[in-house]
């Protein structure tokens, strides 16, 4: 009876030791919403993978879209010539992120999301095709930070000359640059609205 005791209390111990790890390397799902932040400051010692890159936007396919259209495009700037070009179509943000080792497109197929049989599903129409890019978007930005990355998803960029670097094709929507990297400060987390500024309950 004794050592079967033990022997169940050296499985739990074993067990409690290894949840406890896991704890560490993954944070919950709520510590990944609070401690995400628009970064403007990256840390230029660090780096990352092509495979790092790729296991976020895989996860970045699981969002849900219009009818499973899946129109998110990404064009990934990950050398040292593409990165240095991708800065200069940035505007205003090209010294908060010159530190940033991937710069990401993101694009959405026109005709996709809002659409049946060709035919546009109601006033939105490819509207709907940014909301599934943002989406997308968004299960990447929350990845990263779960990998312990940062991000900043930029507005200011120049469609045109990003279409030409890429050889992105007419029938995409250029939406962003999203600037991935590591943080070289703690940001400050800017104050929300009240909850009840942005919901009404009926």
């Amino acid at each position: 009876m004794f050592s079967a005791a033990m022997a169940l209390l050296s499985l739990t111990s074993c067990y409690n030791g290894s949840s406890s790890e896991k704890a560490t390397s993954s944070p919950s799902f709520d510590e990944v919403l609070t401690s995400r932040r628009s970064v403007r400051n990256y840390d230029a010692s660090k780096k990352i993978t092509e495979a790092e890159v790729r296991d976020l936007i895989k996860a970045a396919q699981d969002a849900p879209s219009w009818a499973n259209q899946q129109p998110t495009k990404y064009y990934v700037a990950i050398s040292d010539e593409k990165l240095a070009a991708v800065q200069d179509m940035v505007g205003g943000n090209k010294e908060r992120i010159k530190n940033a080792p991937v710069l990401i497109v993101s694009t959405f197929e026109r005709g996709k999301s809002g659409f049946f049989q060709g035919n546009q599903t109601n006033e939105v129409g490819d509207g709907w095709g940014a909301y599934d890019n943002g989406l997308s978007n968004c299960y990447l930005i929350l990845k990263a930070r779960a990998m312990g990355f940062d991000t900043l998803i930029m507005g200011m960029r120049d469609a045109d000359k990003l279409r030409e670097l890429f050889a992105i094709p007419e029938s995409e929507t250029i939406m962003a640059v999203i600037a991935l990297g590591y943080r070289a400060e703690e940001p400050n987390r800017p104050e929300r609205k009240s909850l009840d500024e942005i919901v009404k309950f009926f």
